[in-house]
């Protein structure tokens, strides 16, 4: 980690939260020119994605799981204390974009 928490803990919840609105408006656009229904397939998109931008908010897998050794097998609660918030982080992000996705697309009212 040499970046520091706070800055790192900001950039994980908007890395998450623009690959949620991103990769949903881009994949909403696919469908339109595919001639699919555009609000089902964004919300649909919506859903399939957010477990990829949290991976993507937190950098990939490798040093998040490192840093969950290093605070295990080492005792350095820190450390995983820090990335437990990182993740948190990015999920509530990826859980912001999709609710105001939701908000917009009312594909969960009938």
């Amino acid at each position: 980690m040499n970046e520091a928490f706070f800055p790192a803990f900001f950039n994980s919840f908007f890395i998450a939260f623009g690959v949620m609105i991103g990769g949903t408006l881009i994949g909403g656009l696919a469908s339109f020119i595919t001639g699919e229904l555009l609000l089902t397939q964004i919300d649909r998109i919506s859903k399939g994605l957010r477990i990829w931008a949290i991976i993507a908010a937190i950098g990939g897998t490798f040093d998040t799981v490192y840093s969950f050794e290093r605070g295990f097998l080492n005792g350095e609660t820190k450390d995983l204390f820090k990335q437990f918030l990182l993740i948190l982080s990015a999920m509530g992000g990826a859980n912001t974009a999709a609710l105001i996705i939701a908000w917009l697309t009312q594909e969960h009212v009938q």
